[in-house]
């Protein structure tokens, strides 16, 4: 059975649209339980009319994926940002994935903006996934409780949690599900594609030399 495990802090405004997205695939993907694990919001999670359960403690992504981790009880897990929404066909490949397959999966990065700089983010995302095995969280991660153990889970990291936890699962045990993972594009919006593209880029060469998550945080925000 499949735990989902959502991070959120003052998500509200985008929350009730990916538990509707689970709702609606919940019995075809085998999901047992959703767990909505919140870092001190200001106001509660909305989880109304869902059945999710609110986990609350420290703030923190990866804090609160590892706490949601701990609580869950599937033999798999999805972690998936809350203003993430799995595209069309999702709970059927989910479903297969974890039938057929031992290994951690991403889905494909896709943005909720129609124009041309969110098309090119795209390919330079799938471009950095083919060169380097490295999905962002915005891909959402799939993976077995097994291959999560062994791997070491999340760690209480700042920022870059989701590359820390990736890069111990390694390219030979991580594929690619051929469905989207469609993310808000407002950071992008806001802040521009350019300015944004380039910081995640600085803070992902800051990883790989080694500053620290929580100098790579400040420099983040």
């Amino acid at each position: 059975m499949l735990s989902v495990v959502i991070p959120t802090r003052n998500a509200n405004a985008s929350l009730p649209r990916t538990l509707a997205c689970l709702a609606e695939g919940r019995a075809e993907a085998g999901i047992s339980e959703i767990i909505v694990a919140d870092g001190g919001s200001v106001t509660s999670p909305d989880v109304s009319g869902f059945d999710a359960m609110v986990l609350r403690g420290p703030s923190g992504r990866g804090v609160q994926m590892a706490a949601g981790a701990d609580a869950a009880t599937g033999d798999w897990l999805l972690f998936l940002h809350a203003d993430t929404v799995p595209g069309k066909g999702w709970a059927r490949a989910v479903a297969a994935h974890m039938a057929q397959s031992s290994k951690a999966a991403a889905f494909r990065f896709e943005l909720d903006d129609p124009g041309s700089k969110a098309r090119m983010l795209e390919k330079l995302v799938a471009l950095r996934c083919w060169l380097f095995a490295m999905p962002y969280g915005d891909q959402g991660l799939l993976v077995p409780r097994s291959l999560y153990d062994e791997a070491g889970g999340f760690r209480p990291l700042p920022l870059m949690e989701d590359v820390d936890l990736v890069s111990r699962i390694g390219r030979s045990r991580l594929v690619y599900l051929d469905v989207p993972a469609v993310t808000s594009a407002e950071r992008y919006v806001r802040d521009g594609y350019f300015a944004r593209i380039i910081r995640n880029l600085t803070c992902l060469a800051m990883w790989s030399v080694g500053v620290s998550p929580e100098r790579i945080r400040r420099f983040y925000r």
